[in-house]
């Protein structure tokens, strides 16, 4: 996906209150009365703001009534809950991540067991394996955060102009404002990832059925005249999620409903 750019520095925190996090003796009591899913308890959720649609994430997370922080630096990890990272250069993310000193802290996060919702690039991100890795001027393969015992395959769907929309079936969901739990999910899929291979603990959450599957195979254009096949586009393992779609462009709030139930350990 091509990095959307930004004409206003982001905030350092979105709430649907006052803008900042509550100090502990500011905190709702469980159970108190608030209009969005982060009732019960708050939580803040993380945005990987080194590139990508960042903004659009925090937006529907506050649409939720959950807080939202960009995240730049390693010590701003301790403030939040959950991760999200988000759609853009799964390339140029591994090498701000490494750059700012972020992806070793990131990885042992992940190892420790702090949700983390990958989108397009951020599943690349969370992927063991990436089939066809971008290589830097020395040879050396993109590098990836992992944790999710996957393969997947960057630009699988094609270049920017094989973007498409789609609907999708997709469990787990549950009924947010107009959407049912049982409604199918408006796929954005821009140059997006598929998923090739999934481990044992690796649940399948929603696929591209084979008769709206584009038959652009892998990027380097040898997969043109492959046989149409439903392709994994939403995984789940454990506290980590993923899609190979934009739910935070179409106005979808079920799957960062269902991630934020993720950080709550109601889901």
């Amino acid at each position: 996906m091509t990095s959307p750019s930004f004409s206003a520095p982001l905030p350092t925190s979105v709430s649907v209150s006052d803008g900042a996090p509550p100090t502990p003796e500011q905190a709702e009591p469980a159970g108190s009365a608030r209009t969005g899913v982060a009732s019960k308890r708050d939580v803040v959720v993380g945005v990987l703001a080194l590139q990508g649609d960042v903004r659009e994430h925090i937006a529907t997370i506050v649409s939720l009534g959950g807080r939202a922080m960009p995240v730049r630096r390693a010590s701003e990890l301790a403030a939040i809950d959950g991760l999200i990272i988000p759609g853009g250069e799964s390339t140029t993310m591994d090498k701000l991540t490494r750059a700012v000193g972020l992806a070793e802290p990131l990885r042992a996060m992940i190892r420790d067991g702090m949700p983390v919702f990958g989108s397009c690039a951020g599943m690349i991100m969370l992927a063991d394996v990436v089939a066809d890795p971008s290589n830097d001027r020395f040879g050396n393969p993109q590098r990836t955060l992992g944790g999710l015992d996957m393969v997947v395959r960057r630009n699988a769907f094609g270049r920017q102009r094989e973007s498409f929309e789609t609907n999708v079936s997709f469990s787990e969901l549950a009924a947010t404002g107009d959407a049912g739990a049982e409604d199918p999910v408006r796929a954005v899929f821009i140059r997006a990832p598929w998923v090739e291979k999934v481990g044992d603990d690796v649940e399948i959450l929603a696929q591209v059925p084979a008769s709206a599957t584009p038959q652009a195979g892998p990027s380097d254009g040898t997969g043109t005249g492959l046989e149409p096949v439903a392709r994994i586009v939403a995984v789940r393992s454990r506290n980590l999620l993923a899609t190979s779609f934009h739910p935070e462009v179409t106005g979808e709030r079920r799957v960062h409903e269902l991630f934020i139930r993720m950080i709550r350990g109601e889901a």
